[in-house]
Order: structure tokens, then sequence, then C-alpha cells
């Protein structure tokens, strides 16, 4: 049994490894016997993980070990399985005793997906669990690109759209198609970034088709002719999923929180992003049912302000002053290749260079390893 050994210090236990829940560990380490549960030995900067396919060397500075910026608490690989008002379990087998439990697990696999291995990957263990597998895993799919003269990409959203960003500006060569259900792409922001977005990618010669999709559970291994919902003919010799990434909240419904979660799954939390009801729980990141753009930045304030709040419990502050999280108008930036981006602000939306420069020539990276306290390359 792990934790509640300490007399002096509170166990803080932080269920999850991504960007919220990193960022927090870190934050809290000196404050608190820390103890981070994660699947995976590393955190994963996942907005910049499309230019690791066309630049696997790139992997390298978004792939941080956990150990490199947790050096004063504890670490378990392996994922929850279940918790009661005190204890977390894992999959290998442990239990730990905490004082306050914050609850990070996301969405799981932030790549998309290819080839029916990796399906059958993804629905079994999405994300490897060394940083070595996953350098190995973005070499494999820039392979998978590279030998491929023609790619479909399924799913219009932020990730599907930056992927034909990043192939069609990396491999102008290569045919790319997009199909996307929906009547326009990137439906989370407004019409007008949508449609500057599209208009980019034609320019690029990507062909999209809205209003079509394709059946996931038809494609076989080796699949070079995909049939989509009108009935068009698309052939590609490699193709990536890049929708219906799960919640990572499947382990809480066999558990006491089962009734925190709300119809889309995800936790019902306060304005102290506690979870409702309880007093010691908080939640943070993508699992949240806060009502804004599930983006990483936002994830970050997150874990900002329930650092502030723990620190405040763990010296014995009122709970009258804990601070308060208030939800993000929208505002997101979609890289389109290293160069260019279209940007959704609360009254406009911009595209170019302008938004290109912002985000997609460094995709947030040196600032994101300086947030995590490690330097802006890899030594």
């Amino acid at each position: 049994m792990v934790g509640g050994e300490s007399e002096k210090r509170k166990v803080v236990v932080v269920v999850g490894g991504g960007v919220a829940g990193a960022l927090l560990a870190k934050n809290m380490q000196f404050d608190a016997d820390v103890v981070l549960i994660d699947p995976k030995e590393y955190f994963e900067i996942p907005w910049a993980c499309l230019r690791s396919m066309v630049e696997p060397s790139f992997a390298e500075r978004i792939l941080i070990n956990h150990t490199d910026y947790l050096s004063n608490g504890r670490i378990i690989t392996s994922r929850a399985t279940g918790i009661t008002e005190s204890e977390v379990f894992t999959e290998d087998g442990q239990t730990i005793l905490y004082d306050y439990l914050v609850l990070a697990t996301g969405h799981a696999d932030p790549t998309p997906r290819s080839r029916k291995d990796r399906l059958e990957q993804f629905q079994q263990d999405p994300t490897p669990r060394s940083r070595k597998d996953r350098l190995e895993q973005f070499q494999q799919d820039n392979a998978t690109i590279k030998s491929s003269s023609s790619v479909l990409i399924i799913g219009g959203g932020r990730m599907g759209v930056e992927l034909a960003g990043e192939i069609s500006v990396d491999y102008p060569e290569k045919k790319v198609t997009l199909i996307h259900k929906g009547p326009r792409l990137l439906e989370f922001i407004g019409a007008k970034a949508s449609n500057k977005a599209l208009k980019w990618l034609k320019l690029k010669g990507v062909d999209v088709l809205l209003e079509q999709s394709v059946d996931l559970d038809s494609i076989t291994e080796g699949e070079r002719v995909f049939t989509t919902s009108a009935g068009k003919s698309v052939s590609a010799d490699c193709h990536f999923v890049c929708v219906g990434r799960p919640l990572g909240s499947t382990w809480l419904q066999e558990t006491f929180l089962k009734e925190s979660l709300d119809k889309s799954k995800r936790l019902m939390v306060d304005k102290n992003l506690r979870v409702k009801g309880r007093r010691n729980i908080f939640a943070i990141g993508d699992i949240t049912d806060i009502h804004e753009i599930k983006l990483g930045y936002l994830a970050q304030d997150q874990a900002a302000v329930v650092a502030k709040n723990l620190k405040l419990l763990l010296k014995g502050g009122r709970e009258s002053k804990l601070a308060t999280y208030k939800p993000a108008p929208a505002m997101a930036v979609v890289s389109l290749g290293r160069k260019r981006g279209v940007a959704q602000l609360p009254f406009t939306a911009i595209s170019g260079r302008l938004p290109g420069m912002f985000k997609s020539k460094d995709l947030f990276v040196g600032r994101t390893r300086k947030m995590m306290g490690v330097g802006p390359r890899v030594v």
C-alpha cells in the first residue's frame, strides 16, 4: 500500500499524465506527497503529434519523461481501474491512499489511427507505454506516409484538418483526400474560420468530401478502395482515422463516481473544479463537463486553478477563498502546415501568416517545455 504514511504532508494523487495532470503534478510536488498515476512513462504534447508524423525527429521534443519534470513525486506507470472515497486501485494491483484526488484522464489516443492492427491496439491499450516505443510509432507512421502516393483522412475536426495540412505542405506530390460527415470542417469553431480552412486545403490540392462518411468497421487490412456513405469510391494507399477518440472516463462508470458523470460521460464539476458533491476530489481537462472548447491551454488554466485551491486547502485555508474557474470564450488556432493557420477569435476569424506565426512554426512546444521546467531542446 502506497501513501498515507507521512504525518506532515497530505497525499495528492493525480490520475492522468496528460496536459492538465502533468502540469498539476509538477506544480504540487513541493507542497504535498504527490503520486502521479499514468499508463505511460512520459508526457506528450498532444497538439504537436501531427507534425511528428511528417517529421519524426520533432517527436523528440514533444515527448517528456515524467521523471524529467517530477523530481519530488512518485510515478506509478499503470492504469487506474477503480477508486473509493480514500483509495485508488491500479491495473498492476497497487492500492494508493489519498487525501486529495485529481482526475485528469482526458481523451484516449492523441494520434490518428491507421491500419487494422492500430485499431485493435487502440481498443486495448491506445498509447505505447515507453517513450522509445512512441518514437518508433511516429517513425512507422512517417514511413507509411512516405511510401504512399495517396492518403485518405477520415474526420474533418482539428486533428484531421491539421494532418491534411501537414501532409499537403511537406509532401505536396501526394494526393490527399479528407472525408467529413458534417456540413463543414472544424465544427467546434465558427463557420467563417471553417470556410477559410476549407479554402486553404483546396488551394493545396486536398480533395474535401463533406457530408460523407466511411464505415470504419468495414475497413480491412490492406484496404485500398474506400466507399463513402454517398457511394463515392476513394482510392488511397493508406488511411488515418481522426474521429472517435473516447473519453478516459470508462473506468469511472463502475465506481462511486458514476452518478457524477453526465450523459456525455464527463465529470460534473463546480466552479472550483471539484467534482460536484465531493470536497476532496477535483477534475480537470477534457474529462470535465465545462461548456467550452476542449483545448490544451484551457486544461493548463484549469490545472493552475486546482493547484491554487489545493495549496489553500493544504494550509487549512477557508473554502470561501477557493479560486473559481470561468469558462473561456471561443478562441482557437488551427495550424495549416508550417507557416499558415486559421484563428477563431471571440468576434472574428483570421487566417494566413499571422495565426501561423502564432502557432504553426513551433506549435507552442518551446513554451510548453518551459512551463514543464525542462529546456527548449532535448539534451
